[in-house]
């Protein structure tokens, strides 16, 4: 089995414009594999300037924020590198991408090392962030999974929210949840043939 990374990705266009994205990045060989499904800003930015980077950060605001629509998390610039890395990283790796395996759903882009700072302590685990992370990855899959399935995935990680989390952990829990209700919303009214 891989070894999978979540990260918050940012690259930038040819144009110099940042896209942050949360992607689990893949170890493989020396270095790490970046795969973006098809369509997708990361992997148009890709095809223009291939160097991203990989932003380490236990903000879980951000992974939370980036599938609802809150894109806009400070930037801050990396010596010697053309696209920036999360203010609020605690450490980065500059990612060069190096061959791309192309497919007609996820291209796999293999990328090297080519530079990697930290920037703050890591100060421990919090089960209520990891819980916002896997609710984070259930939303991105809202399409593709059934009801009885995204709500006992809700159920079990709510229990870390309500034991564990702050305030950061419970605004991004609310962002979430948000866009769940909606998905419920339109799949009900679906269902009922009010909506197309």
């Amino acid at each position: 089995m891989p070894y999978i990374r979540e990260s918050i990705i940012t690259t930038i266009n040819a144009e110099g414009q940042v896209h942050i994205a949360p992607i689990g990045i893949i170890q493989e060989r020396d270095g790490w594999v970046i795969a973006p499904f098809r369509p997708s800003a990361t992997l148009d930015n890709l095809s223009q300037v291939p160097f991203a980077v990989a932003n380490y950060t236990d903000d879980a605001r951000i992974f939370a924020g980036c599938l609802t629509g809150r894109k806009d998390w400070p930037t801050v610039p990396v010596a010697g590198s053309k696209v920036p890395r999360l203010e609020a990283a605690l450490a980065h790796s500059v990612l060069e991408v190096v061959s791309v395996d192309d497919d007609s759903t996820r291209p796999r882009h293999f990328c090297r090392v080519v530079a990697e700072e930290m920037h703050a302590p890591f100060t421990g685990l919090n089960r209520a962030k990891s819980a916002v992370l896997e609710l984070a990855i259930l939303v991105s899959r809202l399409g593709m999974l059934p009801r009885e399935k995204i709500e006992a995935e809700l159920a079990y990680l709510e229990i870390a929210i309500d034991k564990t989390a702050g305030p950061d952990e419970r605004e991004a829990w609310g962002w979430l949840m948000e866009r769940v209700a909606t998905h419920f919303t339109n799949t009900d009214l679906k269902g009922s043939e009010i909506l197309p």
